[in-house]
C-alpha cells in the first residue's frame, strides 16, 4: 500500500509539474502593446484622418483551459476585447502641452506633461511592463510567466469605474480618461516607447490645483513633500482626518491592496490659521484585483502575501491590508470617525450609484464584469460598518512605525516624526 500511495505521490506531482510547465509555455513574451482591430501595421495608418480606434488592450494574456485551471481566467477577456477609444494628439491636447519627463514605477510606462496654466497631467500605460520584477531564479526555471501572466489578474479599466465612485463618494480622484494616442512628430524620441499605445490620461498628484475647483486649495504635494511641510519647515499643518478615513474605507469596498504613501496626493487647503490636507489617491491597477487558479492561490497566501487579496463578496483577512501609510497617519484617530465615514459612504453609495458608475465602461466590457462587480462592491458596503470598526482597531493596536514610508527615504526625520504625522505640533482636525 505504501509503494502505492508513493507511486500516486510522484504522479500527482508529475502531472502538476507538468501542466505548470505547460501552462507557462503558452505565453513566450514578457510584453507586449495593445492591438487595433484589423490593421497589422499600425505605421502606415494616418491617424489624424480619425477621431477613434477599435484597440484591445492586450492579446497577451489571452488563455486556454490549461492555462485558466493553473493562471486563473482573471480579466483575460477585458484584456483581449477590442473597444473604441478617442485618439489624442498632443499638440492640440487642452491647446498643447508640453513633455516634461519620462516617469513609472516598477510596471507602468507614464510620461509627465504641462498645460499652459502649470497643471500637470500624466500618460500611464494601460498595458503593463513587469519584466523588471522577475527574479532571475524565476528565469532561470523559465517561470518568469507567472510574474508576467499576473497583470491579467488587473482589470485593465478599473480606474475608469473607480473615478465615478468616488465622485460620489466625494473622494478627490484624478479624473482617468482612457485615450490612444499614435506615434506622432511632437514625441520626437518617446515615440518608440509612447507611441500606438493605450494610456489612461489624468491629472497628476502634485504642482497645480487650479483644476479641482476648491476654494483656497492651489497646491497638491506628493506624500514626502507634505511630510516635508510639516517637520522640516514647521508649518503647522493637519490631515483631514475624516477625507483620509473615508478613502481609506473606499479602498476597502473596491479591493485595492496596494495603497503605500506613493499613492496618494494631497489637495493644501490654507486658512489664516494652518494648512488642511486632504487625501487623493491615485494609481487605480490594482482595484477589483481577481485573482485566481492553482498557481496564484499557492503563491498568494496570508503568510507570505497578506496584503495581495483577491476582491471577492467579503474580507477575509483584514489585517493584511493595513499598512505602514495607515499606521504613521491614522494610528491616533479617533474610533468614532470610522462609524461615521462607513455610514456616510453606505448612504452616499447606493445601488443606483453603483450601478450608474459602471457606465463609464465600453458596452462590451460591462457585459463581461460589470454585474459581477456590482454585486461585490454592494455586499462590501453592506458589511462597511463591522469593516470599520476592524480596520481601526488594527491600526490603532499597531506597533508605530520605525522605518521611513514609501518614497520618503530622502528624509532626515527623528524617531519622533518617523513614529507618526501628527507626532509634532497640533493635529487636532474637525471637519
Amino acid at each position: 500500500m505504501g509503494k502505492k500511495v508513493l507511486l500516486a505521490v510522484i504522479i500527482v506531482i508529475a502531472l502538476f509539474v507538468g501542466f505548470t510547465y505547460w501552462s507557462l509555455s503558452s505565453t513566450s513574451k514578457t510584453f507586449d502593446t495593445c492591438e487595433i482591430v484589423g490593421r497589422e501595421e499600425m505605421k502606415q495608418i494616418n491617424f489624424r484622418e480619425f477621431d477613434s480606434v477599435l484597440v484591445a488592450a492586450s492579446t497577451l494574456y489571452e488563455g486556454n483551459t490549461i492555462k485558466n485551471i493553473m493562471q486563473g481566467e482573471q480579466y483575460r477577456k477585458a484584456w483581449s476585447t477590442p473597444v473604441k477609444v478617442p485618439i489624442v494628439f498632443l499638440d492640440t491636447l487642452l491647446d498643447g502641452v508640453h513633455i516634461l519627463e519620462e516617469g513609472g514605477g516598477h510596471q507602468t510606462h507614464s510620461l509627465k506633461l504641462k498645460t499652459a496654466d502649470g497643471t500637470l497631467l500624466t500618460l500611464r500605460s494601460v498595458s503593463k511592463d513587469p519584466s523588471p520584477l522577475i527574479p532571475k531564479v524565476a528565469e532561470s526555471l523559465g517561470l518568469e510567466n507567472i510574474v508576467v501572466d499576473g497583470i491579467s489578474a488587473q482589470h485593465p479599466y478599473a480606474a475608469l469605474v473607480v473615478a465615478k465612485l468616488a465622485d460620489a463618494a466625494k473622494i478627490l480622484n484624478t479624473r482617468p480618461r482612457l485615450v490612444f494616442v499614435p506615434e506622432q512628430d511632437f514625441l520626437g524620441n518617446y515615440n518608440e516607447k509612447f507611441g500606438n499605445r493605450l494610456f489612461l490620461l489624468e491629472y497628476e498628484t502634485e504642482g497645480n490645483a487650479q483644476w479641482l475647483g476648491i476654494n483656497a486649495v492651489r497646491t497638491l504635494l506628493d506624500t514626502e513633500d507634505l511630510q516635508e511641510l510639516k517637520f522640516e519647515k514647521n508649518k503647522n499643518v493637519i490631515v483631514d482626518h475624516s477625507a483620509l478615513v473615508r478613502a481609506r474605507l473606499f479602498d476597502l469596498l473596491i479591493g485595492d491592496w496596494d495603497r503605500h504613501s506613493k499613492q496618494w496626493g494631497w489637495a493644501i487647503k490654507d486658512s489664516s490659521e494652518m494648512k488642511v490636507a486632504i487625501p487623493m489617491p491615485c494609481d487605480r491597477d490594482n482595484a477589483f484585483f481577481n485573482l485566481e487558479g492553482v498557481l496564484p492561490t499557492l503563491i498568494s497566501n496570508n503568510t507570505f502575501l497578506p496584503e495581495v487579496q483577491s476582491f471577492e463578496s467579503d474580507i477575509d483577512f483584514l489585517k493584511g491590508l493595513v499598512s505602514p501609510f495607515d499606521i504613521y497617519f491614522m494610528r491616533d484617530f479617533d474610533e468614532n470617525i470610522f462609524e461615521v465615514e462607513a455610514r456616510e459612504l453606505q448612504v452616499l453609495l447606493s445601488d443606483e450609484e453603483i450601478t450608474k458608475a459602471f457606465a463609464v465602461w465600453p458596452k462590451e466590457i460591462r457585459e463581461l464584469d460589470a454585474d459581477n462587480l456590482i454585486g461585490k462592491i454592494k455586499q462590501r458596503r453592506n458589511d462597511l460598518v463591522t469593516y470599520a470598526k476592524e480596520f481601526h482597531d488594527v491600526v490603532a493596536s499597531a506597533e508605530p512605525v520605525t522605518e521611513p514610508l514609501n518614497g520618503s527615504e530622502d528624509l532626515k526625520l527623528n524617531d519622533t516624526q518617523l513614529a507618526c504625522f501628527s507626532c509634532s505640533g497640533n493635529d487636532n482636525n474637525e471637519r
